[in-house]
């Protein structure tokens, strides 16, 4: 007999698989190979383009045994995050595109639509994909469509409160919805693995499913004796279940809970699918077990560094030398350090990000006073105004997009008794290459409507530490405001200032048109200026540093005089910075002044280099 392995065997390979039907047939040897061709391609394409490489190795096999179990597209498969769907796409009929992987005009690096009908959510943000495949569970039986959805959510995914909401209706409603919880942080020893996978596939089987309504409803005809003993049997069971597992919470909110499984052998995955999918009604919880970054040895090591990357040196892991000025982020981070180590109050607040918003060496440095409350971004708002209220500042670390998750706390929490804790909104502006999801071009709009909420946007790095200053010596709510990537390469003072509130700074007189922009649009707008008078065009600039409050006085007076105003803004044209300055305007009847507003459009913007 030949194996996969034998020289004059035809094993089917990566690139003989055109859609996942095509799997169905295979042995699960054959299965393998194709596994470590897809980790062999992602490693290739991600050392290239950037991208999310240890979740998407972290479900290989995962993947491989949910398009070989279920029939997909008609089956659908609900993608939490959708960082890790790199295997998906590869099995979805994109391998001659995989390498355009989060390029402009390429593939995006999360699902959708347009892309495949493989693609049943687009996501890009946590904890979704609990709430839409049971809302699609709904529809299907509504309309009378038999079809399974699967909602696939990481154990990160699941600190959010609103996995718990959904996974707390759908046992409610009772409705055939299988949940995989791809857990990527336990640790789990062979042999607990093993037996768990047989009690697994054992207690999913027809046979024992049958069994145990058969006895079930014996004991119950056995009216008393029947009933105790009926109880005593669930309470061993699930008391079993619960010393060995975190059974007994998913089964509390009604899912039939099965695993812990090992999520990198396929002949424990497959198995325990198919009993899924042909023998267990209602709400199912799989729990599976996988390791991410699996395949490549830098991304085991260290799956935090790994999770999102840009290039890299397949060889070394060590990412490619990138030259320039240092982030924006890094600057924040630093300057934090640097004013909590004078004021004892400040402490710092993350959302499952502290390596992404520049809190690592906070977070060492200061391990008593930093917080990483995960993927919980409303929670993690009011609990910063909890620790205002007792005279601690608290500085919330989220990225822009992310913050739109906790719109109502920044009203209802901070804004509205005004409490002194600081917002600190990395990846203000378009972020490149992980698009629509991740732009954080809509802030400004969101915020600065909000009473009580002083509003700032550096225009360079060294600004940005001063700013950070300011906000965290200002008694009220505040909020700072700067984009992605690296600074304007200017010189970092050394000792920091405190801002005046609401107060701008005129950059550049002229006497032709008035250039107001605001944040790392400052910078362009001076090469504007610069190429404007070359043209015979006198420009006056203004940095405004404050969205709110807007230096009124300063604008208005060189609105005055130009008569000509165009507002710069990295966010979206309406209802933003622009906006604002068109209501001052009309607010001091400044009706003759033209005006010319550039910011993003009324569209979603897709993935491409900033």
């Amino acid at each position: 007999m030949l194996t996969p392995e034998s020289p004059e065997s035809k094993s089917t390979r990566l690139t003989d698989i055109q859609s996942p039907a095509d799997l169905r047939n295979l042995t699960i040897p054959e299965l393998e190979i194709i596994a470590d061709d897809i980790r062999q391609t992602i490693i290739g394409t991600v050392s290239q383009t950037g991208g999310h490489l240890a979740p998407s190795l972290g479900v290989v096999e995962l993947t491989l045994a949910l398009h070989y179990v279920f029939n997909t597209p008609d089956d659908k498969l609900v993608w939490d995050v959708g960082h890790q769907v790199y295997a998906h796409k590869l099995l979805t009929g994109r391998q001659d595109k995989f390498h355009t992987l989060r390029q402009y005009k390429g593939l995006s690096g999360v699902p959708k639509f347009k892309e495949s009908e493989y693609d049943a959510f687009e996501t890009g943000h946590s904890s979704t994909s609990i709430s839409a495949a049971l809302g699609m569970t709904c529809a299907k039986e509504l309309k009378k469509n038999k079809a399974k959805v699967v909602a696939i959510i990481g154990d990160g995914s699941m600190t959010a409160g609103m996995a718990f909401e959904a996974l707390n209706q759908a046992g409610h409603l009772d409705k055939d919805l299988i949940v995989i919880l791809n857990d990527n942080e336990m640790s789990i020893s062979e042999n607990v693995g093993a037996m768990s996978s047989f009690l697994s596939r054992q207690l999913t089987s027809k046979t024992v499913r049958r069994l145990r309504k058969h006895i079930s409803s014996g004991l119950k005809e056995l009216h008393g004796v029947g009933d105790r003993f009926l109880n005593v049997l669930k309470k061993s069971e699930e008391n079993i279940k619960s010393f060995f597992t975190p059974g007994m919470l998913f089964e509390a909110l009604k899912f039939y809970y099965i695993g812990p499984i090992p999520g990198h052998e396929l002949e424990d995955l497959i198995p325990t699918l198919e009993n899924i999918r042909d023998h267990v009604d209602g709400p199912v919880l799989v729990h599976v077990i996988t390791q991410k970054g699996k395949g490549y040895q830098p991304a085991e090591d260290n799956p935090g560094n790994y999770h999102g990357l840009g290039p890299f040196d397949i060889k070394t892991g060590v990412p490619c030398p990138s030259s320039g000025p240092i982030s924006y982020t890094e600057v924040f981070g630093n300057t934090l350090c640097k004013i909590a180590k004078e004021n004892p109050d400040v402490i710092a607040i993350s959302a499952a990000m502290p390596a992404g918003t520049g809190l690592s060496t906070f977070s060492s440095t200061f391990p008593d006073r930093f917080f990483d409350v995960g993927i919980a971004e409303q929670h993690g708002v009011t609990f910063a105004a909890g620790l205002a209220t007792e005279g601690i500042h608290p500085v919330v670390a989220i990225y822009s997009s992310f913050f739109q998750r906790a719109l109502d706390q920044i009203i209802h929490d901070i804004c509205i008794p005004s409490l002194p804790v600081t917002l600190a909104i990395d990846r203000g502006g378009v972020v490149g290459d992980d698009g629509p999801t991740h732009h954080g071009v809509f802030d400004i709009s969101f915020l600065r409507f909000i009473p009580n909420l002083t509003y700032m946007a550096p225009k360079d790095e060294n600004e940005l530490q001063h700013m950070l200053y300011t906000a965290i010596s200002f008694p009220e709510p505040t909020a700072v405001r700067y984009p992605r990537g690296a600074g304007e390469d200017v010189a970092l003072d050394q000792d920091l200032l405190q801002l005046e509130i609401g107060r701008g700074e005129l950059l550049r007189e002229g006497t032709d048109i008035l250039l107001l922009p605001i944040g790392n649009r400052v910078y362009p707008a001076m090469r504007a200026a610069e190429g404007l008078e070359k043209l015979g065009i006198d420009a006056a600039v203004i940095n405004p540093r404050f969205i709110k409050p807007l230096d009124k006085e300063l604008i208005c007076e060189w609105a005055g005089k130009t008569g000509r105003i165009v507002t710069i803004e990295d966010n979206a044209e309406h209802g933003g910075f622009g906006s604002l300055v068109l209501e001052l305007l009309s607010e001091q009847k400044l009706f003759s002044v033209k005006t010319q507003l550039l910011g993003h459009p009324d569209n979603f913007i897709e993935h491409a280099p900033q």
